[in-house]
């Protein structure tokens, strides 16, 4: 009889042309994709985990998802299988044999997520996919003090999406920080887990740290707040990447 495995992969992909990537009935989705491709490879149905749902437009350097199956198939053949079938868009980096108990987001220790402004007058059409633009010139010394007041076991109530329920808005930031890499913003943080728009709405609000909207003691009071309506805009999917998953 053959035993089961427990197979995960590490998936690259372009959001842009994705619903985002958890399966749903009114759009291709990065997840429906990728879960079509590996059941016409191993011949039989496949339920899949990852470790985050991705929103419509966000990108992935490092998705992780794994599924179990019984098939002998050689994981360099299940690789190169994959990359063949699926659109150019997606792209699996890695695939290993993990133990049983593995499971994409229950396993994971952190995520770590990326989000890239462009902050130059004119915007590159090289770039429009994977960043937001912001022309006019934003501190990123300042945003950077205030990413890092945020790392910590907080209440993030401030920074989710509006009228969606959470049984705890508290979650651990282990790192965060902002770098400026000439024209280009990268705002990094990681933690144990993430609400929905919760990076994007902390981008945003960062965004007004940075034009001198408001203040550093504003954006601590913000955080405080608990709530959705005192923080800035929701920053644009397209700059924002899943960057790794620690296990």
């Amino acid at each position: 009889m053959d035993r089961k495995r427990n197979i995960s992969l590490v998936v690259e992909y372009d959001g842009t042309n994705y619903h985002g990537w958890q399966c749903q009935p009114n759009g291709v989705t990065v997840e429906e994709t990728l879960r079509n491709a590996v059941e016409r490879i191993l011949d039989h149905p496949v339920k899949m985990f990852s470790a985050g749902r991705t929103d419509a437009g966000v990108h992935a350097f490092g998705q992780v998802v794994n599924f179990v199956t019984e098939k002998g198939i050689e994981l360099t053949s299940l690789m190169r299988g994959l990359n063949s079938m699926l659109p150019p868009d997606i792209r699996v980096g890695c695939a290993v044999e993990r133990d049983l108990s593995f499971h994409a987001r229950y396993s994971a220790k952190s995520k770590t997520y990326v989000y890239t402004i462009h902050n130059a007058p004119r915007h590159s059409p090289f770039s429009v996919r994977y960043s937001w633009h912001i022309p006019y010139k934003l501190d990123s010394a300042l945003m950077n003090k205030g990413a890092r007041s945020l790392v910590g076991k907080r209440d993030f109530t401030s920074f989710k999406k509006k009228k969606e329920p959470y049984r705890s808005c508290e979650r651990e930031i282990l790192m965060a920080g902002v770098k400026r890499r000439g024209s280009f913003i990268h705002i990094v943080i990681e933690a144990t887990g993430f609400m929905r728009y919760m990076v994007r709405n902390i981008v945003g609000t960062l965004a007004l740290v940075g034009e001198g909207k408001i203040t550093l003691e504003d954006f601590e009071r913000i955080l405080g707040a608990k709530d959705r309506d005192d923080a800035g805009p929701t920053a644009p999917p397209q700059g924002l990447f899943l960057r790794r998953i620690r296990y």
